[in-house]
């Protein structure tokens, strides 16, 4: 499960039995009890700031003059954050942020809220598995640029590059099905007191009744394959979903910063050259195309190393737990729950920040466009030349340069 895994299945669960010898991670239960406390408010301001970037993001790119196959592929990872952002939202208030007063289990595990969270785990999961998948295609095309130059037009052009983004938008949902099938919301019976807070069975108070509680659980469909499609699931989410994405990219990283070492090797040759009075015009111009796609690159190295750090230990914790059983589930990937949700959040949020600092084209655009219309009177405002120099911008002509940074 990618969201709040320690609270989509089974929200009444109890804690394992104080004789089970077979306990891991022991030191995460106090941090899990303090985290929570606090995850609400946490993921709440990130997820207020990430859905006011991923908007200005959308914006800025999608701006005709941004028009290019990365900032398409930019727009759709944009688009799909927003919606991860948006959703996540009203869960985190519902789930994590406790009113003054206690508010009472029937209220807090209703038919329709119930209804929500499943929405929610499924949506979610949805949404940033389309994140993922398009980060990956983000470095392929990177890596085609900066290593097949020539055939980056062919390749990478802006119809291929729309049918990616319409691809991981359909293919994504598919991947997740296992997900979809494995969890239902399902009744469970439970003793509150008159307030409507939990008490124990045995408990005999004033006002005490049984009620009857709606959580997440394993589905009838999983339990009638004998726990199967719960293993298909954690596979899936483990190596299809994150520890291939993280392979893939930790590859094409390597390739991209060797691509950008031999790069500054060879305009180091070129500088040498232009200072003997050697160079041509020619060499001027490839050396300027080649500072401008090594900064779009360090650009979205950045953008691929962000990711690796956020999804590489949820694939890792994923894989253990298939390969140790439940009580790894339990005892850790239960209680690292709530970080791997901020962790994802985060990853979700902090692109906008890496384009205002690396790229000098979007920050250009963005002040075009947000910038307060009074204030032209003392601001110079960029202007573009006729001669087909578009800082670096799709063109007619050339349907696959990328974004000047």
């Amino acid at each position: 499960m990618e969201f709040n895994s320690s609270i989509v299945v089974n929200a009444t669960e109890t804690p394992p039995p104080a004789n089970d010898t077979e306990m891991y991670c022991p030191g995460l239960e106090d941090f899990s009890s303090w985290y929570k406390k606090v995850h609400g408010y946490v993921s709440l301001v990130v997820c207020i700031f990430g859905s006011v970037a991923n908007t200005l993001n959308i914006a800025v790119l999608t701006r005709r003059e941004m028009t290019s196959p990365t900032n398409a592929l930019l727009t759709g990872l944009a688009v799909a954050d927003l919606l991860v952002m948006l959703e996540y939202i009203p869960f985190a208030c519902h789930m994590y942020m406790q009113p003054s007063t206690p508010v009472p289990l029937t209220d807090r595990y209703s038919y329709p809220w119930s209804v929500f969270v499943l929405f929610h785990a499924n949506f979610a999961q949805v949404c940033h598995t389309v994140s993922i998948w398009l980060t990956v295609t983000l470095a392929v095309w990177r890596y085609i640029a900066v290593a097949h130059p020539q055939r980056n037009r062919e390749w990478c052009c802006m119809r291929t590059t729309i049918a990616a983004i319409i691809s991981a938008y359909i293919v994504c949902p598919i991947l997740c099905i296992p997900s979809f099938l494995a969890f239902s919301v399902q009744p469970t019976i439970a003793r509150v007191d008159k307030d409507g807070h939990k008490i124990k069975f045995k408990d005999n108070v004033e006002g005490a009744r049984n009620v009857t509680l709606y959580v997440l659980n394993i589905s009838e469909l999983g339990k009638a394959n004998n726990d199967l499609l719960r293993q298909i699931n954690f596979w899936i989410y483990s190596i299809v979903i994150k520890l291939i994405p993280c392979f893939a990219l930790t590859e094409l990283s390597r390739r991209l910063i060797c691509a950008l070492l031999e790069t500054k090797k060879r305009r180091q040759q070129l500088t040498a050259a232009s200072g003997s009075g050697k160079a041509s015009t020619r060499n001027s111009r490839v050396l300027d195309k080649e500072r401008q796609t090594d900064r779009t690159t360090r650009m979205l190295l950045a953008v691929l190393l962000l990711f690796l750090l956020t999804e590489f230990p949820q694939g890792i914790l994923g894989l253990l737990s298939v390969w140790l059983g439940d009580k790894f589930f339990e005892h850790c990937y239960q209680k690292l729950g709530e970080v791997m949700d901020i962790l994802a959040l985060i990853n979700s949020a902090i692109n906008f920040i890496l384009y205002c600092a690396m790229s000098r084209q979007f920050r250009s655009t963005f002040s075009i466009l947000f910038r307060p219309s009074v204030l032209d009177r003392w601001l110079l405002v960029p202007q573009h030349n006729g001669n087909g120099d578009n800082n670096g911008c799709t063109t007619a002509n050339n349907m696959t340069q990328v974004t000047q940074v």
